[in-house]
């Protein structure tokens, strides 16, 4: 028991000194890509570090406050949590208090502050799923949870792709699936589900002109170079500029008004540009090391509820990450998600370092069963 219980503790350890380097690396490089941009726009190059610096800030607060607060609190406040966090993200779609950036609604102005709660959603999604998986126990009347199941998860998706936020969508969807699937959820129920996905996302590719363009374009993004493509090429540019050491830090070319979104979604290629194939490889290792610990961590908790809340949050992460990283090389089409805990975005890093505060609290938590 002590050894178990000692290794676990060692996991936890090196996966959050994984993620404050990814902080940390994310402060350096949000600095390094912005600064020129931010000098531009608003008379001063630390704009967007400073901002970031206040994000966390607010993530430690929310860290402190997923690890202290009792777990069980959590459990039982799920739904409620869902639930608003769905009606906050519905709110976005309504002019007065949505802000569209980027020809997208996923900003919500409330007194005088502007957040995307999408982030919190995501986040409640997987606290709620878990508490309903494990209400009963957690092999307990799966077939009576499957509708209820399609409804929950076809609500969130309406809701998402109606600011529209197609890869939120995706990886939000996606994860909910591998957590069914984990709970050993009948094999035919997935192969329902995924022959209903298919056409309904081939169908929403058909029905926006925007989505198919930029399939069009990820196959051949020198069909224009100056239009729909020069965001992809200006990040191969960058990515092959790098070589194998990289120009230096802070020494990028592509962040001088070439390469749009160059501290957020594209961040990664400036980081690639600067540090070379030896920066990027040890960077994409951080990520494969924190998918390691942390699917080591949620197989190691005896609590199913901890374990599905775990297991979900890597998940979530590990897709966005690969996601971010096939778009920035040219192998997926554009999409709007950042490099977790890398990518300049105060909401998406206080959610995330929330969920670092409640994993901790999971397994201080686990050790009394």
């Amino acid at each position: 028991m002590f050894i178990e219980q000692k290794r676990l503790y060692t996991d936890l350890k090196i996966f959050i000194g994984v993620i404050m380097t990814l902080i940390i690396i994310g402060l350096l490089f949000i600095y390094s890509s912005s600064s020129v941009f931010a000098l531009e726009k608003f008379g001063t190059a630390n704009f967007f570090v400073k901002k970031q610096s206040m994000g966390i800030l607010m993530g430690l607060i929310a860290l402190l406050f997923a690890r202290l607060i009792p777990l069980d609190t959590f459990k039982i406040m799920s739904p409620y949590v869902f639930f608003g966090s769905l009606v906050l993200t519905s709110m976005t779609l309504i002019p007065r208090w949505g802000e569209k950036i980027h020809g997208s609604s996923r900003w919500l102005t409330l007194f005088g502050l502007t957040f995307q709660p999408s982030e919190l959603l995501k986040i409640t999604l997987i606290l709620y799923l878990a508490y309903w998986l494990t209400k009963n126990g957690i092999y307990s009347n799966l077939k009576s949870k499957y509708i209820p199941f399609i409804c929950i998860m076809s609500l969130v998706a309406i809701v998402l792709l109606k600011q529209p936020d197609f890869g939120m969508t995706f990886t939000i969807i996606t994860t909910a699936c591998i957590l069914f699937f984990l709970v050993q959820f009948k094999i035919k129920y997935i192969v329902i589900t995924l022959a209903t996905l298919v056409p309904t996302l081939m169908t929403l590719v058909y029905i926006r002109p925007y989505r198919w363009k930029r399939i069009i374009t990820f196959l051949n993004p020198w069909h224009d170079p100056q239009g729909a493509g020069f965001q992809i090429i200006q990040s191969l540019i960058a990515i092959g500029s790098g070589s194998w050491l990289g120009i230096g830090v802070s020494n990028s070319k592509q962040k001088f008004f070439y390469l749009p979104m160059q501290h957020t979604d594209f961040i990664f290629s400036i980081i690639a540009e600067e540090t070379g194939f030896i920066g990027s490889f040890l960077l994409i290792t951080l990520y494969m090391i924190f998918l390691y610990c942390g699917m080591r961590i949620a197989w190691q908790l005896k609590d199913d509820f901890g374990m599905l809340v775990c297991t979900g949050f890597v998940i979530l992460t590990s897709l966005q990450t690969i996601i971010n990283l096939a778009v920035t090389t040219g192998l997926a089409p554009t999409k709007g998600i950042g490099l977790p805990f890398v990518s300049y975005g105060k909401s998406s890093l206080i959610c995330g370092m929330f969920m670092v505060g409640l994993i901790m609290n999971i397994v201080h938590t686990d050790r009394q069963y």
